[in-house]
């Protein structure tokens, strides 16, 4: 994760460098134009252009792998533990690789994560691209269909929406990222368990996969019915 939020804080970098290079060359064309050289200025001018180009290249670049993490062999992306405060009603602790953790509150007999996935071209992989992954939202899942067409679902945005993303832009604009060869969203989920704990991985290929995180949570899922 480290060494893509680098990459990520380098374009940014990168992008504010050449954006005060384009400032630079329109103060000066503004000033050749003012001493009448005009082909002076609208060389200027062409520079100014090119770098603001580039400047949003490089932006667009650097917001757009916020968030997203390398995907090394099988990768664990969070634990989840589950405490019951009512029927059908669990609190959720999430611990994250890096440290961090978050609380979330889910109704229903179930929970289920989503991320999002990018996968490159086989050439970008020679290239030494690695896949990508980003943690999605939670969710509370009702076993009974009924039950879940007539209850407000719990969702919970873990992610988080930033002004540009990678994934969202290759969706709208597929002919822009060639070189990315997939992307898609991917979900697991285990039944909510009170005192249960969960370890979600994702795999080599692109899937989440969840298991019980130790044998007595394992021995309590197998109980409720699993």
């Amino acid at each position: 994760m480290a060494g893509l939020y680098a990459v990520a804080i380098a374009f940014l970098v990168l992008g504010g460098i050449l954006l005060l290079t384009a400032f630079r060359h329109l103060f000066v064309a503004r000033r050749h134009w003012r001493a009448r050289r005009h082909v002076a200025a609208t060389l200027r001018a062409a520079w100014m252009l090119v770098f603001v180009a580039l400047a949003t290249i490089a932006l667009g670049l650097g917001l757009a792998l916020r968030g997203y993490r390398l995907m090394m062999a099988e990768e664990p992306i969070v634990n989840l533990s589950a405490r019951q405060t009512a029927p059908q009603q669990f609190a959720l602790r999430l611990d994250f690789p890096d440290g961090s953790h978050q609380s979330a509150a889910l109704h229903g007999d179930e929970w289920q994560l989503d991320a999002r996935v990018i996968k490159w071209t086989p050439r970008a992989i020679e290239l030494g691209a690695r896949p990508l992954y980003r943690v999605d939202r939670l969710s509370g899942r009702f076993r009974d269909a009924a039950q879940a067409a007539g209850t407000t679902p719990s969702i919970v945005d873990l992610g988080g929406e930033s002004m540009l993303d990678l994934w969202q832009l290759k969706r709208q604009f597929p002919q822009w990222l060639p070189w990315i060869d997939a992307d898609y969203g991917s979900a697991a989920y285990l039944p909510l368990v009170d005192g249960a704990s969960y370890r979600v991985s994702l795999s080599p290929v692109g899937g989440l996969i969840a298991r019980p995180a130790d044998q007595a949570s394992a021995d309590k899922i197998k109980a409720a019915g699993w």
